[in-house]
């Protein structure tokens, strides 16, 4: 009979300490939407009156977070929804699939400001610097605001990591529009403008990216990066265990790991079985930091003994 135990927060973690953490980095990614429409506003508005397209993209990319702030923030507080009978898994996926939606949304604004910036190139227009350089400082006080306020989330949640970048990515495509502000109004050169905005959408496509193929690693069950002939090595070298095989692993999101194997042993009674199966489970919890672990303890029963 599979011996099944789980923790759904890494060892060392409290439950409590888990929800409160969640409760409060949804309020900080609240409190950031709110101060990224006030930007947009200003954006859009300042883009516009000035003809800067570097400006008008930078507004564009800041309603995009918005959208992603707003998105993370409601998948923060679907997370922590308890499991039932429909989700015995619980709601853990709805923060990747948050990060998911808010990477791949960024990528496509990247290659229409691409676009925008090569006809700019072609065809280019007059610039008022002043407008622009006032308006990106503006923006780039209030993204730094918001970067310093998702800091401390954004190393716990690849969802909130979403969001961060994006304002990180804020924060540096304003200094890229006052750079090239700064240049067209003591050099004339209009050209810096598409010029910043095509820099911009490169450094932002490469985050989004690297969170799109982490989430989709993800969510199509791909297995949790772990060193598996070690686990093998350690498993195998404890008493009246034989072999480990048949091993399968997931993450439900990027912090809970979940492990299954079978663990062919020798004969013994089933309390002595699951005596062996907890001392493998805290091998597995404390040195590997896997989260759910649930094992099939046998006695030479499967024709294969390959790991996977």
């Amino acid at each position: 009979m599979p011996h099944d135990h789980g923790h759904e927060h890494a060892p060392g973690s409290g439950l409590a300490h888990g929800h409160d953490h969640g409760r409060s980095a949804g309020g900080r990614l609240l409190a950031v939407s709110a101060l990224n429409v006030l930007i947009t506003v200003a954006e859009l508005l300042g883009g516009l009156l000035s003809g800067s397209l570097a400006l008008l993209s930078d507004a564009l990319h800041n309603l995009s977070d918005t959208a992603a702030l707003l998105i993370s923030y409601g998948a923060a507080r679907i997370a922590r929804r308890p499991k039932n009978a429909g989700r015995t898994y619980g709601y853990r996926r709805a923060e990747i699939l948050a990060a998911f939606v808010n990477a791949a949304v960024l990528l496509g604004i990247c290659v229409f400001l691409v676009v925008e910036a090569v006809r700019r190139f072609a065809a280019p227009q007059p610039v008022d610097s002043g407008l622009m350089l006032a308006v990106a400082a503006i923006g780039l006080a209030a993204n730094l605001a918001s970067v310093l306020l998702l800091r401390r989330d954004a190393h716990a949640s690849l969802n909130v990591r979403a969001g961060f970048l994006h304002l990180l990515g804020d924060a540096v495509s304003s200094v890229g529009v006052i750079a090239g502000g700064l240049l067209i109004r003591f050099l004339g050169a209009t050209w810096i403008d598409p010029l910043a905005t095509v820099l911009i959408s490169l450094y932002i496509a490469r985050e989004s990216y690297l969170i799109l193929r982490r989430t989709v690693d993800i969510l199509m069950q791909g297995a949790a990066p772990l060193d598996y002939e070690a686990i093998r090595r350690d498993v195998e070298g404890m008493a009246r265990v034989r072999n480990l095989h048949h091993v399968h692993t997931w993450l439900a999101d990027e912090r809970t790991v979940h492990f299954e194997a079978h663990v062919d042993m020798d004969d013994m009674s089933l309390c002595e079985a699951q005596e062996v199966c907890a001392a493998i489970e805290r091998l597995l919890e404390e040195k590997y930091g896997v989260s759910h672990v649930t094992l099939q303890p046998e006695v030479d029963s499967c024709p294969t003994k390959e790991m996977f």
